[in-house]
């Protein structure tokens, strides 16, 4: 017959397993410490900085009656031209859109002039020959002078710059990176009708070349810019100094605004969202009209109802 097991005996037992399985638990505690300790300190030895987030800026096209400001989008042209055209396209332009209303609104001996200052290849000719002749109105702007996207990738260590037709409306960022804060923040903006992160990422961007921090690790070619994520860009930096663009002169022989690398980046800024929305007035001007119809539309519903059913509330 089988006796059963002493008390005393079943209590020792359970106290050793409890002990068993706080150890247990004190060595995976200890192992998970560890673990986050060694985690934290190779983070903090690889960590970049942070990403600037880029500030608002004034705009005379912000807003649901802003417009472009014509002197700006040509000084604005003048940056692309002069500086960033040697390496960026914008294939969905032609000089004459130059002359568009509410762009920069080019004279058309202007739109001529500046067409008249490149070469294009055309033909072939009666004698089957290709031929290269002077820019018209009709041109689209030039290409880099690279001949192909390999060579482009070779001369910016494997980047390509993108072509800058829609540029402004492909850029943006994001202020709050968490929950709720970047739901409320996208309805403020709705309301608020902020559609200017494209100009402000842009403008932050051709301002945010800095020397790298002590430690930094920057491939060859590469240079350390506070704003694009990363901290990293493979394209150097395009505006390096004051007074590097010249602009018109006023009556006093002064430039009219300032030539600093801020002025520069919010011009050509500028000029790219006229690139990306060449119709922003128009349509402005439009909604606009649309919205005093539908109003006055609304009012006379309104009296029309009143009228048809007077009777049927008398």
């Amino acid at each position: 017959m089988t006796s059963m097991p002493d008390l005393a005996d079943c209590q020792a037992r359970t106290a050793m397993t409890t002990m068993k399985r706080a150890g247990l638990a004190l060595a995976a505690l200890a192992a998970l410490s560890c673990a986050g300790v060694l985690s934290a300190s190779a983070q903090e030895a690889n960590a970049a900085p942070e990403q600037k987030i880029p500030e608002r800026q004034s705009w005379s096209f912000a807003g649901p009656f802003g417009i472009y400001d014509t002197a700006q989008l040509q000084r604005g042209y003048k940056i692309y031209r002069e500086v960033c055209s040697a390496c960026h396209s914008m294939a969905l332009l032609r000089f004459r859109n130059l002359a568009d209303p509410g762009g920069p609104e080019f004279t058309e001996s202007q739109v001529q002039a500046l067409a008249a200052e490149y070469k294009f290849q055309d033909g072939p000719n009666e004698q089957g020959e290709m031929y290269e002749r002077t820019g018209r109105p009709a041109d689209p702007f030039p290409k880099p002078p690279f001949a192909n996207e390999q060579q482009a990738r070779l001369t910016f260590s494997g980047a390509f710059p993108p072509d800058m037709s829609v540029l402004a409306k492909a850029r943006s960022y994001e202020r709050y990176g968490w929950f709720p804060a970047d739901i409320v923040y996208g309805i403020w903006n709705i309301l608020t009708q902020y559609q200017t992160q494209g100009p402000d990422y842009i403008s932050a961007l051709l301002q945010g070349y800095k020397e790298a921090p002590k430690g930094f690790d920057l491939q060859p070619g590469q240079s350390y810019n506070e704003i694009i994520p990363g901290n990293r860009i493979a394209m150097p930096p395009p505006l390096i100094q004051d007074g590097q663009v010249e602009y018109p002169k006023g009556p006093d022989g002064k430039p009219v605004v300032p030539e600093t690398v801020a002025q520069y980046s919010k011009d050509v800024a500028a000029f790219l969202m006229w690139a990306a929305e060449p119709r922003l007035d128009q349509r402005k001007r439009i909604a606009f009209e649309v919205m005093l119809y539908l109003l006055a539309f609304a009012g006379l519903m309104y009296f029309v109802k009143k009228k048809v059913w007077a009777g049927a509330h008398a």
